[in-house]
């Protein structure tokens, strides 16, 4: 008998995984949105839309509790400076109006190959 022997897929990556590595890359600095826009922790700095390019999205989903749903987005200034957003979705979002969303989809999306941010 010949058995094919099946390649086990590539495990989930996690939310705490995938801000450890953007710790590590020196890229977690978090973009807050305010009502001026979006605060860099890191710097103070605000931004508008149109100064900003958003380079990667992540989204998890939980299996068991719609709580875990969140979306990570990379996010690079026009002044060089990199970072990211995060923001839980549906009904469990981070913010209570609709500004965090209305922002996020004025900000140009350019997702970078993987490695690069």
């Amino acid at each position: 008998m010949n058995f094919e022997i099946m390649s086990v897929p590539n495990r989930m990556t996690t939310l705490s995984e995938v801000l450890e590595k953007l710790r590590l890359a020196k890229l977690d600095n978090e973009f807050r949105m305010t009502d001026e826009g979006f605060k860099a922790t890191a710097s103070n700095q605000v931004f508008k839309p149109d100064e900003l390019t958003i380079t990667k999205v992540y989204r998890f989903e939980g299996f068991s509790d719609p709580a875990d749903n969140s979306a990570l987005y990379i996010i690079e200034a026009a002044n060089g400076l990199k970072g990211y957003a995060l923001d839980s979705y549906g009904m469990y979002s981070d913010y209570s109006s609709d500004a965090f969303d209305s922002f996020i989809r004025k900000i140009p999306v350019n997702e970078k190959a993987n490695g690069e941010h």
